[in-house]
């Protein structure tokens, strides 16, 4: 569980954003709650509620009747931040595809096979994969089973992995999620426009909505990885959702063609085909799949990432809610939208409520994860200037050192097989650095992973949880993701547990290392 805080912020996250305003372009038009059929309080309660919750929010957005009536983040997470968007990534490969059919250069129902080499195919074709079209792997129905992007994100040549694996199933009959499929579609679009799907929006899609600093990993061979690893700012994802909603216009000009935006949103396949006329009173993950979204209750459609990555568009009720999150529970985190958010919705606009908006201004601006307090004082002048050789570990640290500045902060410096990196932690507050070490991922497994990707930025704090065990907590501020590594000092011996937010506790890793 988490609770927002309401904190003065510091001036180093002013700075960050007076740095980074220059990247908040063309931005959504911002209205009141009532003004759009919203009561304020209803926000409140659904902030509230998500701080008594199991889900971390990092930060939300809620656009009615296409203008922002509120927005947050939780410190130290900021409006100018890119976020890791997993799976929400493969809406976007879909809306390459959509341009690219457009353009008229693919059709759905063209072959994968078509787009590759014959030494890139396995010999004789399979009858199913001679089968498989770009439609089936924008519905999730390549026909392969189990999901083999696990195999596949790991091999030097993915494309050639995919092929190489058996269909078992008729291509287009049954839904099984494949991010390796998506990556599939990635690759036909940059053989068909010779530009990575990221650079192929960039005129199209990312530059009319006023979408800067995007990034997007990408595969050994230079293909953006489809599937997973965009990054995008909150608003940014609103803005995406807009356009959806719009029936693919912007300001008056057609970015995308209507009937390419209904068709995308459409459902193509079911999730289970035992529950064939999903209702109301099924969850969120049976509802129909699209072209790389899903189908939610209450006539709704999302880009979905995991941990809770959401982009929710409402057609009924004209409306957005962008999410960026850490969660165990993605249908719990949704469930907020369907019970704070969605009912007190109406048509028309409401009274004006200054105080209500005021409070939820002041509860806005003041959102917080805060860090731990000390439960104790600890020894610091033991390990003060000492630098600690650990043995051979999966993460391949090699050293870790620690040293106390003047503002009762450490810096502690890591070594690893890649390099060395520098942190600062704060004493009950955040300290912030930017770094190209890794942090914890769910594709990290992935061959070429965050390869040619800029430094991330980080957020550090500390505490003693008693005078010999000091717990150092690394938000990675760009990511869902959080390292806690605890340190517990025996004369010149240190003991730590290394763990990644996502294990939620189930899975650390114990790192001994000696002053040498």
């Amino acid at each position: 569980m988490f609770a927002y805080n309401i904190i003065k912020q510091g001036w180093v996250l002013l700075l960050f954003v007076a740095l980074h305003a220059a990247a908040q372009i063309d931005p959504l038009p911002r209205s009141t709650p009532e003004k759009e059929g919203v009561p304020a309080q209803a926000i409140m309660d659904f902030v509230q509620a998500a701080g008594k919750s199991k889900n971390e929010l990092h930060s939300f957005m809620i656009v009615r009747h296409g203008k922002v009536i509120a927005e947050g983040w939780w410190n130290p997470y900021a409006p100018n931040l890119k976020h890791t968007l997993y799976s929400t990534s493969k809406s976007f490969t879909a809306a390459a595809v959509g341009f690219a059919l457009t353009e008229k250069k693919l059709k759905l129902t063209d072959k994968v096979v078509s787009f590759f080499p014959p030494e890139e195919l396995p010999s004789p074709v399979p009858p199913y994969l001679a089968e498989l079209t770009v439609k089936d792997a924008l519905i999730m129905s390549d026909g392969m089973d189990p999901d083999p992007t696990g195999t596949v994100d790991q091999s030097p040549d993915w494309a050639r992995a995919f092929l190489a694996t058996p269909i078992v199933n008729k291509p287009g009959t049954k839904f099984l999620y494949n991010s390796a499929g998506t990556y599939m579609l990635s690759a036909i679009v940059q053989k068909v426009t010779g530009e990575k799907v990221i650079d192929y929006l960039r005129p199209r899609l990312f530059d009319p909505l006023g979408i800067t600093g995007e990034d997007w990993e990408t595969s050994p061979q230079g293909v953006n990885t489809g599937g997973w690893g965009l990054r995008l700012k909150t608003e940014d994802m609103a803005k995406f959702g807009q356009l959806y909603l719009q029936g693919g216009k912007w300001k008056g000009k057609t970015i995308l063609p209507r009937d390419w935006v209904k068709e995308a949103t459409t459902a193509k396949i079911l999730q289970n085909p035992a529950i064939s006329a999903p209702t109301d009173n099924d969850g969120d993950w049976v509802q129909g799949y699209c072209y790389q979204m899903w189908r939610c209750r209450h006539n709704g459609v999302r880009a979905d990432g995991a941990f809770g990555q959401f982009i929710i568009m409402l057609p009924d009720q004209d409306a957005v809610v962008a999410i960026q999150a850490e969660t165990p529970d993605m249908q719990d985190e949704i469930n907020l939208v369907w019970k704070y958010l969605l009912p007190p919705m109406v048509n028309w606009s409401l009274d004006a409520n200054a105080d209500a908006d005021a409070k939820l201004k002041t509860m806005l601006s003041g959102l917080a994860l805060p860090p731990v307090k000390a439960n104790a004082t600890g020894a610091d002048f033991n390990i003060n200037g000492k630098t600690y050789t650990l043995e051979s570990n999966d993460k391949k640290m090699t050293s870790i050192g620690f040293r106390l500045n003047d503002d009762n902060s450490w810096q502690v410096a890591i070594k690893d097989a890649r390099g060395e990196y520098s942190f600062p932690f704060g004493d009950g507050k955040w300290l912030r650095t930017s770094t190209t070490r890794l942090g914890p991922n769910l594709t990290d497994h992935a061959q070429n992973h965050f390869a040619g990707m800029p430094a991330v930025m980080t957020a550090g704090s500390y505490h003693w949880k008693d005078e010999n065990t000091l717990e150092l907590v690394l938000r990675y501020i760009e990511s869902p993701h959080t390292e806690t590594m605890t340190c517990h000092f025996d004369g010149n011996t240190v003991t730590m547990d290394d763990e990644a937010s996502f294990d939620y506790g189930k899975k650390k890793m114990t790192i001994k290392g000696t002053v040498k």
